[in-house]
């Protein structure tokens, strides 16, 4: 009976559903049916006979009426994010009230009618679409599917360059080339298109391809952005700039709890990056307000993974939306080390090129399995006497190591084995090593042999050895970083004193310095630019000692204890201090905790702040006098999974807010995916390849898209 009435309303393109899916997901209108087949049992309900068909169809007269084909009179719209939400909010009511429908007609035991798709609520009566329109929207449907496909198999769209073929030779591009393939495979639509155009034409404009790309971002973009909206709270992080198509960019992700009760970490898109911090921050805000849709006043965190150099920019960004939105706290990112993070902030220009040297030297070995052999070769030798020490390098150095929290230590550690493998392999005649590995090694070797790149890294090594221990528990469990929040102000009483007595601490530093140069044959000078700046001064006697000392030490240890003032202001203690929150830090603190003097913070957050201190009490009593079996959870994710979590409002909404702060790291992997699949985005794809339409499809792959929704937006958007 379902075919029957498929048949009857002409609907081609409903053809392949099961009676399942029509009678789940479409609705026929009553005035369809001849009176004789609707049986009125109720005045405030329409039941069908059970062999109803329907049969009563106008198909003609839209044809006289050319205004008719336009259901609706369309705005004009501000942005492609504008329009997707709207369209989006649409289907998603009418979703709920088809479901509402369907479970008062269960209730009734009696069938609907079933069959036309539920399209708009409409203010006039819905008129077929004609065929020019619907093989239109099918050419349109056939193009998306071409470009998310592209995007989620990260095919770029250009195929051969132009200097790469003979002049008078055309070739498709990616694009074309899978359009044609697709009318090669037998689509019919595709095919009458494109059927008549010439072979060397495009079929499909580079200005119309970036306008669908741009609405297949926007698309999938809102499919997270809908979620995020859904929970309320979130947090902004960046990663680190990069190089899209020759210009530079800012990935921006966001963190939630979703309705899972899970902390997710997802790529959202690209920002342009800005050279002028205030032009940035301004654009910053308004991408993220008025081009994302969120709203600013759920904010409540924001972190900036940055490169050398580009760490003060970020810090005005921060400091603009604080201005604005004083909840979102300014903090450290989880999935970076404390120490790294301090020293990609320093504002020297030695410590900027040194932390370059150490990515290009770890980059050089991780690229070549057969110079890490070599290296290990080298370690072995030096470390004959030392085996275990020896061994634990090797397998520092098939690790990331220049992200642990003792890079600096692991560094001058491997110096002299670095120093000498490099040396080995740039001066070795035989074919074993190519060109470009000779090369680099060379560059390198000469790099780490420099006195002002070893001087720099011994005080750094040195200076954040203050707050290694604080940032590894930053990383820790959830008690660490609640005991580590209590710890700061030794850790800053520990750096003041340095810088009380840097004058003792700095000729430590600097005799470490000269005793690594001595054992690797360096010679112990000024830096080469510094002394040719003075050449005209005979009178001035610098020496490199005290050089380093105004120019390096002083500076670093300066920075840093305002850095760490400034990233963990009072706001951030206060928040990280409601982590007493979580039963195991309630255990280790015998149940003698007052979150309530801290929660403030986020009084207009919480559903019943009155009655927080009696749900606090509660709290508290609950797990004091739990079953002799019952663990206490040791996280907020465990705690916010906890079955009778929601007689909790209060204490459900803290931890939902402070297991989005960017400080705490997300427990389980599968939803911090975001990150690792830009990263994998950034490795596989050549720079003037990338995209950031299609980089959004790739990293989201696996985000449900609405090809109806795009068409809709798009012949919405260019009529």
């Amino acid at each position: 009976r379902c075919q029957r009435w498929v048949e009857n309303c002409r609907r081609a393109d409903l053809e392949d559903k099961t009676p399942d899916q029509l009678n789940k997901h479409y609705r026929l209108c009553a005035k369809h049916f001849e009176t004789s087949m609707i049986c009125r049992s109720s005045p405030y309900r329409t039941v069908l006979r059970d062999n109803a068909v329907p049969t009563i169809f106008d198909l003609t007269s839209h044809l006289n009426n050319p205004h008719s084909r336009h259901r609706k009179r369309i705005k004009e719209l501000v942005s492609f994010s504008h329009e997707i939400r709207t369209l989006k909010q649409q289907k998603i009511d009418e979703a709920f009230e088809r479901q509402q429908a369907a479970q008062e007609l269960n209730e009734s035991n009696e069938q609907n009618a079933v069959s036309e798709e539920g399209g708009e609520e409409q203010e006039e009566e819905a008129v077929p679409l004609t065929l020019e329109e619907r093989e239109n929207k099918d050419y349109l449907k056939s193009l998306f599917e071409i470009l998310i496909l592209m995007g989620k198999q990260n095919i770029p769209l250009d195929g051969h360059n132009v200097d790469e073929l003979p002049e008078g030779i055309f070739t498709s591009d990616n694009f074309q080339a899978l359009l044609e393939y697709r009318i090669n495979a037998g689509d019919e639509v595709l095919r009458k298109r494109f059927e008549m155009t010439a072979v060397n034409l495009e079929y499909c404009s580079k200005t119309q391809q970036k306008q669908m790309l741009e609405i297949c971002e926007s698309c999938i973009r809102e499919e997270t952005l809908r979620e995020v909206r859904d929970s309320h709270f979130f947090s902004i992080v960046t990663d680190e700039v990069v190089d899209i198509a020759g210009e530079e960019h800012l990935p921006v992700l966001v963190r939630f709890v979703d309705d899972s009760h899970n902390l997710r970490e997802e790529f959202v898109g690209f920002l342009p990056y800005e050279a002028d911090p205030e032009i940035l921050a301004v654009k910053f805000h308004t991408t993220i307000t008025e081009k994302w849709g969120l709203n600013m006043e759920y904010c409540r965190g924001q972190a900036y993974i940055v490169s050398s150099g580009f760490a003060s920019k970020m810090k005005v960004v921060a400091t603009r939306l604080l201005e604005k939105y004083p909840q979102a706290v300014y903090t450290l990112c989880s999935s970076c080390a404390l120490n790294v993070w301090l020293a990609k902030s320093v504002p020297v220009v030695g410590v900027s090129i040194a932390l370059g040297t150490i990515e290009e030297v770890y980059c050089l070995f991780n690229q070549s399995p057969q110079l890490l052999v070599e290296l290990d070769n080298t370690i072995s030798v030096l470390f004959q006497n030392n085996e275990v020490k020896g061994n634990e390098l090797k397998q520092i150095c098939r690790s990331q190591w220049t992200g642990r929290h003792d890079t600096f230590e692991v560094l001058v550690d491997l110096m002299q084995a670095l120093v000498l493998c490099l040396d080995a392999v740039s001066s070795d005649s035989s074919v074993r090593w190519n060109n470009f590995i000779v090369g680099r090694a060379f560059v390198l070797s000469s790099a780490l042999t420099d006195f002002d790149f070893i001087v720099t890294i011994v005080i750094l090594k040195n200076v954040l050895s203050f707050t290694r221990a604080f940032g590894k528990n930053l990383q820790g469990q959830t008690s660490d970083v609640f005991f580590a929040a209590s710890s700061l102000t030794a850790v800053l009483h520990s750096l003041n004193e340095v810088m009380e007595n840097i004058e003792v601490y700095h000729e430590f530093w600097f005799e470490e310095a000269t005793n690594l140069a001595t054992k690797l044959d360096v010679q112990i000078k000024l830096p080469g630019k510094f002394r040719r700046a003075r050449q005209g001064n005979l009178n001035s006697e610098v020496t490199s000692e005290n050089y380093y000392k105004e120019i390096l030490s002083v500076p670093t240890v300066e920075h840093i204890i305002q850095e760490l003032k400034d990233i963990f202001s009072e706001q951030h203690l206060k928040a990280l201090k409601c982590l007493s929150l979580v039963p195991s830090v309630m255990g280790q603190l015998k149940f003698n905790t007052s979150e309530e003097h801290h929660a403030d913070l986020y009084k207009n957050d919480l559903p019943n702040p009155d009655t927080l201190s009696a749900e606090l009490h509660c709290w508290r009593i609950k797990w004091k006098h739990r079953g002799k079996d019952i663990e206490l959870p040791a996280t907020i994710y465990e705690a916010l999974h906890l079955p009778d979590i929601k007689f909790f409002p209060n204490v459900y909404a803290l931890l939902k807010v402070l297991c989005i702060l960017p400080v705490m790291k997300v427990e389980n992997e599968k939803y911090e995916v975001g990150r690792k699949r830009l990263k994998a985005y950034l490795k596989n794809t050549l720079t003037e390849q990338r995209s950031s339409n299609l980089a959004v499809l790739n990293i989201n792959f696996d985000i449900k898209h609405d090809l109806d929704l795009m068409v809709d937006t798009y012949i919405k958007l260019y009529p």
